[in-house]
């Protein structure tokens, strides 16, 4: 692996980061409805399924998966119809862990939202078909492998820290909004919106 390599593999992991996504859109929607604080939470959570996939990467299971076209398939409307539901749920206003009108109430745990964007990057197969399609091109067979994905995964997994924490503050600027009756139903029916749409997107792609 040379610097020039690592350079574009930092730059094409930033661009895709940028990319509006259902990952980008859970940090947005939690950042909406709970400020940049709880939405950094999201990011962890996010940050942590890319590490999970930086692994199965260097152990070769991704490729097991991906050569099990009912498990992917199975894996990827499970993940699919939990973020419709949770779209549905803030949109009708049930409960749920991006309802707005739950402010005031009972917080959800940080590990409750935690696991809640895990779940979500792990069951989203387009991030698994980009690991699968993309890593390998910048993986050099002559050099001990388990050192390269460690640097390309800390040059993935710190800059899109930065990219989901800037989505999660700019959004927590309408936060404030959430706890003025006036425009909680507004902004809570956007956050639910922004999951369903992250939903159906994991659903056709």
């Amino acid at each position: 692996m040379n610097w020039e390599n690592l350079a574009l593999f930092t730059a094409t992991e930033a661009a895709m980061s940028l990319s509006p996504g259902p990952a980008v859109m859970m940090v947005v929607a939690y950042g909406i409805a709970r400020g940049w604080r709880t939405s950094l939470f999201v990011t962890l959570g996010i940050l942590s399924g890319n590490a999970i996939f930086f692994l199965l990467s260097a152990t070769g299971l991704s490729g097991v998966l991906l050569a099990s076209p009912q498990l992917f398939m199975g894996i990827k409307y499970l993940g699919a119809a939990y973020l419709v539901y949770l779209g549905l749920s803030a949109i009708t206003g049930r409960p749920s862990p991006i309802t707005l009108s739950q402010l005031s109430g009972n917080t959800l745990s940080p590990r409750r939202i935690y696991l809640n964007a895990l779940m979500l990057q792990l069951t989203n197969p387009k991030t698994m078909l980009t690991f699968v399609a993309i890593l390998p091109q910048f993986i050099n067979l002559q050099q001990p492998v388990g050192w390269q994905m460690l640097i390309l995964a800390v040059c993935s997994i710190v800059p899109e820290f930065f990219i989901l924490l800037a989505y999660g503050m700019l959004a927590s600027k309408a936060s404030h909004l959430a706890t003025q009756e006036r425009y909680a139903l507004i902004t809570e029916r956007i956050a639910g919106a922004l999951v369903l749409l992250a939903g159906v997107m994991i659903a056709i792609v």
